[in-house]
C-alpha cells in the first residue's frame, strides 16, 4: 500500500481508502462478511474509512467504532459526515444554512458520531451536503471553531453535491476547511477544472469518492439490471441514466489491456492524479477489497491509455434522480 499527505494535515493516509456507506444503506451486506472485509482492508495496508451518521443512522459508524477497538493497536484515521437536518440529499441553493446545518444540530451530532465510533475525537468530520452560498455566514463557523478548540474534531470537510465541484470555492477559501470529498472518476473529470488547483493551492486534502460511478465502471452492470425497492440505486439508476451509463461503460472496455479489468482501470486513473491524497470505493466482499487494494503498489498506466481515457469524460448536471 502506498501512502499520501493528506493536506495540511500531514496525516499519512493509504492512497485507496474505504467508502463505508454500502456497509448500512445498500442490499447484501451481511455483518459477518463486512467485518471481515474491514478487518482484511487493514490487514493490507488500508487506514483511512469514511462513513457517515448518514449511513444507516448510526450504523455504519458503530460498524467503524468496533473496528477500531478490533485494531486498537493500529493508527486508522476516521472521517464521517453530519446529515443535513432537513434530511435532504443534495441541498439545493435555496436552502437555509439554519435549516441544515444550524450551530447546536452541528454540535449535537457531532457529539452522536463521537459516541457511535468510540471516540474522544474524531479525524475528519464533514458537512454531508453543501452550498458555497454559506460561506460567510457565521453559524457554522463559530460552531466548528468551538469543536475544534474543544479537542472533539481534528480536521473539517466538505462533501460536495453530486456533479457540483465548483460548489465550494468560496467555503474552502475561508480557510476552515481541510478536506474537500467530491465525485471524480474516469467520467467525472470536472473537479480537475477549478476545484483540484484551489486544493493545491490552500494545501486541502482531496478525497475522491464514487470512483466506480456507482457500480457503471464496474462493467458488470446492463440495460437490464434491476435493484431491491429498498436499495438506493434502484431510484438513481432510472431507465434514462441506467442506459446511458451502461452505453458510456461499454466504450470504455476495448481499452482495457490484457491482464487488467475496468474496475483496476478505474482505480489506477485516479491514482494517476497527485492532487487525489486518498479515493474510498465501497467494498462489501472479500474478493474486492484484495482487488482494490492490490491497486495501490505504485504502478502506472501507459500514457497513451490515460489520453483516450481523458476522452471519455462525461459532463453531467444535477437532476432529480441524481441525489
Amino acid at each position: 500500500m502506498k501512502y499520501r499527505t493528506f493536506g495540511r494535515t500531514g496525516w499519512q493516509v493509504s492512497e485507496i481508502g474505504y467508502g463505508m456507506w454500502g456497509l448500512a444503506g445498500w442490499t447484501g451486506s451481511e455483518r459477518q462478511e463486512v467485518d471481515q472485509a474491514l478487518d482484511r482492508s487493514v490487514d493490507l495496508g488500508c487506514n483511512f474509512f469514511d462513513t457517515a451518521w448518514g449511513y444507516g443512522e448510526g450504523l455504519s459508524e458503530r460498524i467503524l467504532g468496533d473496528l477500531l477497538k478490533r485494531f486498537s493497536d493500529k493508527r486508522l484515521y476516521v472521517a464521517t459526515k453530519i446529515p443535513p437536518k432537513n434530511r435532504q440529499w443534495p441541498s439545493k441553493p435555496e436552502f437555509a444554512l439554519k435549516d441544515v446545518f444550524p450551530a447546536d444540530y452541528i454540535v449535537e451530532y457531532t457529539e452522536k458520531s463521537l459516541k457511535n465510533l468510540g471516540v474522544e475525537t474524531i479525524d475528519l468530520q464533514q458537512f454531508h451536503v453543501w452550498e458555497d452560498g454559506w460561506a460567510e455566514q457565521d453559524e457554522w463557523k463559530e460552531a466548528i471553531t468551538k469543536l475544534t478548540q474543544q479537542g472533539k474534531v481534528q480536521a473539517w470537510g466538505i462533501s460536495v453535491n453530486r456533479w457540483e465541484p465548483d460548489n465550494c470555492l468560496d467555503t474552502l477559501r475561508t480557510n476552515l476547511i481541510d478536506a474537500v470529498q467530491v465525485i471524480y472518476n474516469i467520467f467525472d473529470q470536472a473537479p480537475e477544472d477549478n476545484l483540484f488547483p484551489l486544493c493545491r493551492e490552500l494545501n486541502i486534502g482531496v478525497i475522491a469518492r464514487v470512483p466506480f460511478d456507482e457500480g457503471t465502471l464496474t462493467g458488470t452492470l446492463t440495460k437490464e439490471s434491476t435493484f431491491p425497492a429498498d436499495d438506493w440505486r434502484s431510484t438513481y439508476f432510472v431507465p434514462e441514466n441506467l442506459n446511458s451509463s451502461v452505453d458510456h461503460a461499454d466504450a470504455l472496455k476495448p481499452l482495457v489491456p490484457a491482464g487488467m479489468t475496468l474496475p483496476e482501470i478505474a482505480l489506477r486513473f485516479i491514482l494517476e492524479n497527485p492532487d487525489v491524497a486518498t479515493t474510498i470505493p465501497g467494498m462489501r466482499k472479500l474478493r474486492n477489497v484484495e482487488a482494490n487494494m492490490a491497486t495501490s503498489d505504485g504502478k502506472t498506466l501507459n500514457p497513451e491509455l490515460i489520453k483516450e481515457l481523458k476522452g471519455h469524460r462525461w459532463d453531467r448536471t444535477p437532476t432529480e434522480w441524481s441525489q
